[in-house]
């Protein structure tokens, strides 16, 4: 009994050990340019300008084939928009301007292709991400009248009167990556991404049944970090 414990141990250690000289740990950040597109409450595209936010979290790299890589990675993410939707993307005189930041965290889960180029590698990598709402803030703004409001994250709104003192959005989000980069041999990456949301990220509201609205994050950005 105890010499089979003490192989079983044995190879569990192995394996331990053998996986993790293979999966390669990274950390990065950066920043992002976000938007949220879609349309209004009549239909009508939405004309929002773009939000600088920023990411910061940790990926692995866990072999499935010669150069292929599975690369989950846990995020911390900025995202949102400027501009009400109901104004021009440009602020003038008597605009009514909302800048908008949503705090998620997300967990991407990319397939990664990284063949070796001169004495580092390049870095393609593609697949979805789902990620979820934690929190912002809503900030307008018309002349020299500023008005703040925090995020709520709910599916539903029932009551109009909510709206005074929180903004809300949905508190689920998912959508498609894709990124193209360079990893020095010393472990130093650098990558620009690109992020389009599938699912709407406004709320329901009871009062307004038959309203078209649908707006979805979208954005693009450049990264930073380190391979260990």
């Amino acid at each position: 009994m105890k010499t089979k414990f003490f192989s079983i141990s044995v190879v569990f250690i192995f394996l331990t050990i053998t996986l993790q000289a293979q999966i390669g740990f990274g950390i990065l950040g950066g920043v992002n340019f976000q938007n949220i597109n879609g349309k209004d409450n009549n239909g009508n595209k939405l004309q929002n300008g773009l939000l600088t936010g920023f990411h910061a979290g940790v990926n692995v790299n866990i072999p499935v084939a010669p150069d292929f890589y599975f690369q989950p990675g846990l995020l911390f993410s900025v995202k949102g928009a400027k501009n009400d939707f109901f104004s021009p993307p440009t602020k003038a005189s008597g605009d009514l301007v909302t800048t908008t930041k949503l705090s998620y965290i997300e967990i991407p889960l990319n397939l990664l292709y990284r063949p070796q180029l001169g004495k580092g590698y390049i870095l393609l990598g593609f697949g979805p991400y789902i990620a979820f709402g934690i929190g912002g803030k809503e900030n307008s703004e018309f002349g020299s009248i500023s008005y703040k409001r925090d995020v709520k994250f709910k599916n539903t709104v029932t009551n109009l009167a909510d709206l005074l003192g929180n903004a809300y959005y949905r508190p689920f989000d998912a959508g498609a990556n894709i990124f193209f980069g360079y990893e020095l041999s010393m472990g130093v990456f650098l990558q620009l991404n690109a992020q389009l949301g599938l699912l709407k990220i406004n709320p329901e509201y009871s009062w307004a049944a038959d309203s078209k609205a649908s707006y979805k994050n979208t954005g693009y950005g450049l990264s930073i970090g380190y391979r260990f």
